[in-house]
């Protein structure tokens, strides 16, 4: 079996104890970019795999949800923020570099530009990781939205060259009153269940010390970005692993919003059964 992984600090708390091997998991771990997972998984390549929230809407038939297990927010993520030049409602048809990495903060982005800054910003798709927003000389665009690592880095060291900063997540708590999910942890329908089932319970365990580690996680997240450890502290902190009835409020109403919109099928939420 082989399960994808995003190899941003976000995910340490999922992770963590297996990396560690504090918990045993029977299958290969696969690293990749959220876009590149998605495309693993529409490839058939991964048998789970942690993807965009829009991922899973898109293509729906062919996955099943892994309940209680996502990146969500209610409030601020800090690493999805887009970086300004100038106010929000001043950049329509200015350059506005989006980021390739994640599908999901893509279309948050586009809801938010167009329900509450009023804009229509020339968005154009760009790298963004942390070798990409770290040099000053090769940003051109009005402003850009960077996601996972970069986004902390930018936030710590390059304050200066973006007057305006915009947290998508705290933007969708004070557009909708709802939590946001990012990214869902998916099944092809066509894996082995019982397989899938040992899993999920791995992840699950892991995530469990994740959560109760997450001091040791911080440090060293510090160590691998550089960013300050009470900046990391309190990024992992914020975040939320589970997916309960108010994070799938909020994923629903997302949805919602994209199906009014045509960006992606009228589907339902199928989660893996039980054993």
């Amino acid at each position: 079996m082989k399960i994808g992984r995003i190899p941003y600090i976000n995910c340490y708390p999922v992770y963590g104890a297996i990396d560690r091997g504090i918990v045993r998991l029977d299958a290969a771990l696969v690293d990749g970019v959220p876009t590149d997972l998605n495309r693993r998984m529409a490839r058939g390549e991964l048998d789970i795999s942690v993807v965009s929230a829009v991922e899973y809407a898109r293509d729906s038939h062919r996955y099943l949800l892994l309940p209680d297990l996502a990146i969500s927010c209610d409030g601020p993520v800090r690493s999805v923020m887009l970086f300004a030049k100038r106010p929000a409602t001043d950049l329509t048809a200015r350059p506005v570099l989006v980021s390739r990495s994640s599908m999901t903060s893509v279309a948050l982005l586009e809801l938010l530009f167009e329900n509450v800054w009023h804009a229509r910003p020339r968005f154009v798709p760009g790298d963004a990781e942390v070798s990409d927003v770290s040099d000053a000389g090769r940003d051109d665009a009005d402003a850009r939205l960077v996601i996972g690592d970069a986004a902390l880095v930018l936030s710590s060291n390059h304050r200066d060259r973006y007057p305006h900063i915009y947290d998508l997540g705290q933007m969708w708590k004070q557009w909708t009153g709802q939590p946001f999910v990012f990214a869902v942890w998916v099944a092809q329908r066509t894996a082995n269940v019982k397989e899938a089932l040992v899993a999920h319970a791995s992840l699950i365990t892991s995530r469990e010390w994740g959560l109760s580690h997450l001091s040791e996680l911080a440090d060293q997240a510090h160590r691998a970005t550089g960013v300050a450890r009470d900046t990391c502290d309190k990024y992992l902190s914020g975040l939320d692993y589970g997916l309960s009835y108010p994070h799938l409020a909020g994923l629903t109403e997302f949805y919602r919003r994209l199906v009014e919109r045509g960006r992606i099928p009228n589907g339902t939420l199928t989660f893996l059964p039980a054993a």
